[in-house]
């Protein structure tokens, strides 16, 4: 893929933390085929990368964090090539999903249909107070589907039959209440994803990442299997070196916080 074909631009810290963001897509960030490809390529690469931290995942500009699907390739579908679009578009939320470092989505302006499953197959969802989410497809004669399969684990059932039979749009405050977003950005969308960043990067890369395979399990596997899965992660951190590193810290500052009391 040549970098004009490129539907994304990686921005990478000191820290190892990347910035993924959207581009190419017109202003509001819509996603077609080769859009989807491209992305899902960029998460590939950064999922093999295991000096990677954590991943921000954003729209160019402040219109859209992604607009949706694009409409013009959906209006040519056939039923079979419908399946082979919406398959892509799963294989993308999939890699969001799944890549094994924490994945923030910022979300600024409109975030709709397509647009919404890849922000709910992110770990954490940081929106702009002026931000609006919406599940419009039946509007257009096709269901919400793939990773809205989340929603019902994020905002309930009930809400989830709300949002995707209606198709009404929703404001940041509501998404915030009923949960789907984690954070509203009353003042800066920037500060508030950085302080979301410094809280991942507080904890060792090793853990976090043993963190997320676990939670993502739980979302799949029974209540006692879910349990078994987790004692045999908790030995495993232990051959990490982190406990020990983590611990060791937390006790030090005690005992800084105690000599310093008692020459006050």
């Amino acid at each position: 893929m040549s970098d004009t074909q490129r539907y994304y631009e990686l921005a990478r810290d000191a820290r190892d933390v990347v910035t993924l963001s959207i581009v190419n897509a017109g202003k509001m960030n819509i996603i077609g085929t080769p859009a989807i490809t491209s992305l899902t390529e960029a998460l590939a690469r950064l999922a093999a990368d295991r000096s990677v931290r954590a991943v921000i995942l954003t729209g160019s500009g402040e219109r859209a964090f992604v607009g949706g699907a694009d409409l013009n390739e959906m209006v040519k579908l056939n039923p079979t090539s419908a399946r082979a679009f919406i398959r892509r578009l799963r294989d993308l939320c999939h890699a969001v999903r799944t890549l094994p470092v924490p994945v923030i989505a910022r979300i600024q302006g409109w975030c709709l249909g397509g647009g919404l499953e890849l922000a709910t197959a992110c770990d954490l969802r940081i929106a702009d107070a002026g931000s609006k989410f919406a599940m419009p497809e039946v509007k257009v004669g096709i269901p919400s589907v793939i990773h809205a399969a989340l929603l019902p684990r994020l905002i309930g059932s009930g809400r989830t039959r709300w949002l995707l039979m209606t198709a009404q749009t929703i404001d940041a405050r509501r998404a915030l209440e009923w949960g789907f977003v984690d954070v509203v950005a009353e003042g800066s969308l920037d500060a508030e994803v950085e302080q979301a960043v410094a809280d991942v990067l507080s904890c060792g890369p090793e853990v976090m990442r043993s963190q997320k395979a676990l939670l993502n399990a739980w979302d799949e596997i029974s209540l006692s299997a879910g349990v078994e899965l987790s004692v045999d992660a908790f030995g495993s951190a232990f051959e990490t070196g982190e406990p020990a590193r983590y611990m060791g810290e937390f006790f030090a500052r005690k005992e800084a916080s105690k000599a310093r009391q008692g020459s006050a």
